[in-house]
């Protein structure tokens, strides 16, 4: 799909919530090394998905929107295949798996825009940027994983809690050489900046620079909206390049999130007032969905205020 055809470029799209969190602490499942690609190991945790997304799927048809289905696949890079107890050609398949799955749904909900999203994590933590990659070293990582999701028909590759420029370039190329879309979503930590100390505004611009504005746009997600609509600067080129916002239910830091184990789902009215306020003034932002902590209550209230 060229980039220009992405529909969410020109119209509202909903998403989902913290897949990993709602599976994990509302519905008991465990998931090792915090990937939900496990499920995928048995039938019934492809139940388990597939009853999840099903939620989503008629929340946007009850709202008359579209949705952005993004594959369980964040945490299913080469390095992951080990720690998860796969090889990489057992990894590859369950990737593939992913988006046999959304591909199904979407036969199924032909009334319902959708668009399949081919989702890939950062190489270690999603809070700590770890060892830094070069952007050459970023791309020839996430090749892979980026190639089996090609090559299973999707629509487009979603680079979700980037937390360092190289890395977020490395993957933009990888897409780039593929020819897909790919929409680039900076994690950041309580005062708006990525974990690295780069200003989001600095970090957009980098990478915008480095492949030639690639990115068929940017998001922020894993951080509350307290933590980020204060530099979002109205009138600012960087900011009109942010097109999605997947925001965590609580406005704790990442560093305390890290540490709990009991879930904060924050306040979702709170929450879906804060998105309408930030696409009052953002209008471009026209992808929101929900991350860590957040589950279908929250997306629903979004979705209402935004669209009511």
């Amino acid at each position: 799909m060229a980039i220009s055809s992405l529909p969410q470029l020109d119209r509202f799209f909903l998403t989902d919530a913290g897949l990993e969190t709602d599976i994990l602490f509302n519905k008991g499942i465990d998931l090792p090394c915090f990937s939900s690609l496990t499920l995928f190991s048995s039938d019934e945790g492809v139940d388990v998905l597939e009853a999840y997304y099903r939620d989503f799927l008629d929340l946007a048809r009850r709202m008359g929107t579209g949705l952005v289905l993004e594959s369980a696949t964040w945490r299913a890079s080469p390095d992951w295949a080990g720690p998860l107890g796969y090889s990489v050609a057992e990894l590859d398949a369950l990737n593939g798996a992913a988006i046999e799955l959304l591909t199904g749904l979407r036969a199924e909900y032909a009334d319902v825009p959708i668009v399949i999203s081919g989702c890939l994590g950062p190489r270690g933590d999603g809070y700590d940027p770890g060892k830094i990659m070069s952007a050459g070293e970023a791309q020839a990582y996430h090749a892979r994983q980026a190639g089996v999701l090609a090559a299973a028909g999707v629509d487009m590759l979603a680079a979700i809690t980037m937390t360092n420029v190289p890395e977020a370039v490395g993957v933009t190329n990888a897409a780039k050489a593929l020819g897909l879309p790919v929409a680039i979503s900076f994690t950041v930590e309580t005062d708006g900046r990525l974990p690295t100390g780069d200003a989001l505004g600095d970090a957009v611009a980098a990478v915008d620079a480095a492949t030639g504005d690639y990115p068929a746009y940017y998001m922020v997600n894993c951080a509350h909206p307290t933590h980020f609509d204060a530099v979002l600067e109205e009138g600012a080129a960087w900011t009109a390049r942010i097109g999605g916002v997947r925001a965590n239910a609580s406005c704790l830091s990442h560093a305390e999130l890290d540490v709990m184990t009991e879930l904060d789902i924050g306040d979702p009215a709170d929450l879906a007032a804060r998105h309408r306020a930030l696409i009052d003034r953002f209008p471009q932002i026209r992808v929101v969905g929900g991350c860590c902590g957040t589950d279908l209550r929250h997306v629903t209230a979004i979705a209402e205020a935004c669209l009511t």
